[in-house]
This record gives structure tokens, C-alpha cells and sequence, in this order.
């Protein structure tokens, strides 16, 4: 209920379409660069690449357009990840669950800092998420597995977040103001 007096039309179909495009674009364009990462173009270390731009794109969003994505987009996310990649069912679920929880928890703070802050605490939370995919792999497949790959994709996704950023700061500014786009 509206607690402010006074009437309002309808909204009509193109502004609700409008605004259910605006609130599905964070998680729509995160599975279609997931899905376009996803393509044998036989680039080395795709997997990594892979989910280091899941892992950039929910920390990102979960922190400047949180209404857009929420855990079960978050939830979806990952599994697309692990379905599209080679680590066991629920990782990847499990691994942008917590960012997205950081995120969102470290929100008030973030929001209000340079770009510089906000990529530090984005490489901690890559070096976190990739030793949790490590030990939990690890776990799922009874055997230690050698740490590297996860100091790869930590140190890919710490690299890939400044022109992420560039671009999805971008678009949330488009999202939130259409004329100026």
C-alpha cells in the first residue's frame, strides 16, 4: 500500500516492460557473457576466465544495483557456471552466494569509495572465492588438488575487473538514466 495520498494512473504495459527489462538486465547480461566465454574459441584458460566474469559480474552488481540481483539470480548464475565448466555441481553456487553476501554486506561502505578501493576489495573477494572453489573441489573429489589454477583464476579475475567495471559501470549509468545514453 502507496502511504502517500493522491492518485495515480496505471502504469501501462511499455513502462512495466520497460522496468522488468531494467531490473533483468544485470543477471541476463552476466549468462550471456558466460554463455559467449562458454564458446570453444580455444583461449587458455577459458574456465578461469569464465568464472572470474561470473564472479566480477554478481560482486559488482550485488554492490550497485542489488534489487537486480538477488540470490536466486545469483543462484542461477552459478549454476549456469557449473554447468558450463568443469567444477562439481554447486561450487560456483556456493562460492557467488558469498560474494554476492560480502557484497551486499559491505555495500554502505563500498558504494561511497573511489574505484580503487571497491577493486581491492574485489581481489580480496576473488582470492577468497577461489580458495574456497579449491578446497571444496578438493573435498568433492577426495584428493588435494595443486593450488595453482586457483592463484591463476584469482589473479585473472583481479585483472579482468577494471574493464568489466568500465563496462557495467557504463551500462548502470544508462539503466538509471535513459536520456543520457
Amino acid at each position: 500500500m502507496d502511504k502517500l495520498p493522491g492518485i495515480r494512473p496505471r502504469q501501462s504495459l511499455g513502462r512495466r516492460l520497460d522496468m522488468a527489462a531494467r531490473r533483468g538486465f544485470p543477471g541476463s547480461t552476466t549468462a550471456l557473457l558466460l554463455l559467449l566465454t562458454a564458446a570453444p574459441i580455444g583461449l587458455p584458460g577459458q574456465a578461469e576466465v569464465q568464472a572470474s566474469i561470473a564472479l566480477a559480474s554478481v560482486f559488482f552488481w550485488s554492490l550497485f544495483r542489488p534489487a537486480s540481483m538477488p540470490p536466486a539470480v545469483v543462484f542461477a548464475v552459478g549454476l549456469l557456471v557449473d554447468l558450463l565448466g568443469y567444477a562439481p555441481p554447486g561450487v560456483s553456487v556456493l562460492t557467488l552466494l558469498l560474494a554476492h553476501g560480502l557484497a551486499l554486506r559491505w555495500r554502505r561502505v563500498l558504494v561511497r569509495q573511489g574505484f580503487l578501493l571497491v577493486w581491492l576489495a574485489f581481489v580480496g573477494v576473488a582470492v577468497g572465492a577461489a580458495a574456497v572453489q579449491w578446497a571444496l573441489t578438493s573435498l568433492l573429489i577426495f584428493r588435494l588438488l595443486p593450488p595453482g589454477p586457483g592463484v591463476f583464476q584469482a589473479a585473472i579475475g583481479a585483472g579482468l575487473y577494471p574493464a568489466l567495471a568500465t563496462l557495467l559501470t557504463r551500462a548502470h549509468h544508462t539503466l538509471a538514466e535513459p536520456e543520457q545514453a
